[in-house]
């Protein structure tokens, strides 16, 4: 097998979930890019479609799919979809997730406050919002007896950040499921079907921007600067800083690889702080 084969997602086809944040929608560029058929599935209708637009625009092919991960009748469905669009299924990225800020302990609201409405809104969206589309997309694998999931975990699950508690634990389950459903796959199903989960360490979203920089000067808050300090390259995580490992992942070069959660953190999960 030839380098480029070895690392190849030529014609793979994949269902990304939260396909048009700015995370996964920079993973889903790059997989079109690299030749890769894309189901660019999102509760945003509108930006699924402006993406697979783009995508198009650029020679790759990708088609819109509109669901709601908590929602099981929902990942149905769009699981037909995608098998309509695609003609098939690879691959499942489970990218959708996210956090609440009524469920953030930041002062003046303490733990004790947290709501228990935004408690599980967290663990729906992040925990529950992996297991359904790996059910229901993960069926259809083991059926066919190959493929590859991958989820989107966090630094959270390595490290719990202080205020987000519900985020940090939905994230340690979802490390945790990573394990357990590499296991259940291959052996009760396919050693061809691989599990496995990125963590990506602190780069700028739309959700976090104004947590981690100063909306007004773009300097750096306390927060954001406590991260680059404890970040030994010393910078945030751009999105394509996430492609290498994916495509890695998703490749004949991960074949014997299954159950692993691999930090692309800059390295904050190695230091200790002194």
């Amino acid at each position: 097998m030839s380098k480029d084969e070895l690392f190849s997602v030529e014609g793979k086809r994949i269902a990304i979930t939260g396909g048009a944040g700015v995370l996964c929608g920079e993973m889903a560029r790059a997989l079109a890019e690299r030749g890769a058929k894309l189901a660019v599935i999102d509760f945003n209708l509108d930006g699924a479609r402006n993406l697979c637009d783009e995508i198009a625009s650029a020679g790759g092919s990708a088609s819109p799919v509109q669901v709601d991960v908590t929602d099981g009748k929902a990942v149905e469905k769009s699981l037909s979809e995608t098998l309509d669009a695609l003609g098939g299924l690879d691959v499942l990225i489970n990218g959708a997730g996210g956090n609440k800020k009524q469920a953030t302990c930041a002062p003046p609201t303490t733990f004790f406050d947290l709501p228990d409405d935004a408690i599980r809104w967290v663990f729906d969206l992040n925990l529950v919002g992996t297991i359904l589309p790996s059910q229901i997309f993960g069926r259809h694998l083991a059926e066919q007896g190959a493929g590859s999931i991958i989820n989107v975990s966090s630094m959270n699950a390595f490290r719990p950040l202080t205020n987000i508690a519900a985020y940090s634990a939905a994230k340690a389950a979802v490390s945790n499921f990573t394990q357990w459903l590499a296991t259940y796959m291959a052996q009760r199903h396919s050693s061809d079907i691989r599990v496995n989960a990125i963590a990506p360490g602190f780069f700028l979203t739309e959700q976090n921007r104004f947590l981690l920089t100063e909306e007004s000067t773009g300097e750096l808050t306390a927060r954001g600067k406590q991260i680059i300090d404890h970040t030994p390259m010393g910078r945030f995580g751009e999105p394509a800083d996430l492609v290498g490992t994916l495509v890695w992942l998703l490749s004949d070069a991960a074949r014997f690889v299954t159950g692993i959660v691999v930090p692309i953190d800059g390295g904050f999960s190695a230091y200790s702080g002194v």
